[in-house]
């Protein structure tokens, strides 16, 4: 039978992302009418061996949905992967009476949530990261907002890189995923895409095209650098030195984390926290919130963490189209 659970705990785990605050409401609202008591964790799962835990009414998250960044705050926290420390985390949250746990944060987040219910904390992770790197979901929240705040960054250094002439290497957030990468690309019209999955460390490819663009009269060059290949502002001095163009780096780094939520990632937040909050009322644990196929589900954070997730192909030829 199924432990009921009365006292439910929510935490944001790992980086920031827009939208976190949104699923924080979401999920302290739905326990409230659901019946369930709401803590919150402060910094996650360091928060939690500090026991920086209080309680939250629906009042404590009203005019929040619209805020960028975390309410609860976040942090990263070695500890906590070690066998003693989760153990402790546990305990704690037996000492406070949560007996369920939300965890809001990506797949290391999601790898703490594992281990508290294998030690009798019923847990569920929300999916929470700009990256959209978590196998088991199409959509992470998070992403419509960074993907469009760096979308709206390219924008403007085109329009500077087009008035000086210049080749622009723009690095974009994703970790070792180049999904804010493919979309950029695609959004903004860049001439060259440098993405983690298929990048194959030949920069004279990227040299001699954009040197052929040149001859066809372009003003102008974006090449967008994910994150996970870096090294944008090396790269910069060395096109310049075989291209004779002035070449710039930006590198848009944490500001793709900020700003007030889009609509897309305010409704996908409601609906996955409020998701999360019915699947503890229903004594549910160790799952993860996801969205397939159009559908909210929810999967075996097990099963969640083996999958596998690779870039649309077509995505993929469709951008290389683009750039032709």
């Amino acid at each position: 039978m199924a432990k009921e659970v009365k006292t439910i705990g929510v935490m944001t785990s790992g980086g920031d992302a827009p939208g976190m605050n949104a699923a924080i409401r979401a999920v302290v609202r739905k326990a409230i009418s659901n019946g369930m008591k709401v803590k919150g964790i402060y910094q996650g799962y360091r928060g939690l061996l500090n026991e920086e835990i209080t309680d939250l009414s629906a009042r404590d998250v009203s005019d929040t949905i619209s805020r960028g960044g975390t309410i609860l705050y976040t942090a990263r926290c070695s500890d906590f992967r070690t066998a003693e420390g989760q153990d402790k985390g546990a305990d704690i949250c037996r000492k406070h009476g949560i007996d369920g746990l939300v965890v809001i944060g990506g797949d290391g987040s999601f790898a703490g949530a594992q281990q508290l219910a294998a030690r009798g904390i019923n847990t569920i992770g929300v999916p929470g990261t700009i990256d959209l790197d978590i196998a088991c979901t199409d959509y992470t929240i998070g992403f419509d907002t960074a993907v469009n705040t760096a979308m709206d960054a390219i924008d403007k250094v085109r329009d500077t890189s087009t008035s000086h002439e210049r080749c622009s290497i723009i690095e974009v957030m994703g970790r070792n995923a180049g999904y804010i990468a493919l979309w950029c690309g695609i959004a903004n019209g860049a001439e060259d895409v440098l993405l983690p999955e298929q990048f194959d460390f030949d920069e004279q490819k990227l040299i001699d095209n954009i040197i052929h663009n040149r001859k066809r009269g372009k003003k102008h060059h974006i090449v967008i650098n994910a994150e996970g290949i870096g090294h944008s502002t090396s790269m910069a001095r060395r096109i310049e030195a075989a291209t004779g163009l002035e070449t710039r780096a930006t590198i848009l780094g944490h500001m793709q984390r900020g700003g007030s939520p889009t609509c897309r990632d305010r409704v996908f937040a409601t609906m996955m926290g409020s998701y999360a909050a019915d699947l503890l009322k229903e004594g549910k644990s160790n799952r993860v919130v996801s969205f397939k196929n159009g559908q909210f589900v929810d999967f075996d954070i097990d099963e969640g963490l083996n999958m596998q997730k690779s870039l649309d192909e077509y995505m993929v030829r469709v951008n290389k189209a683009m750039t032709t």
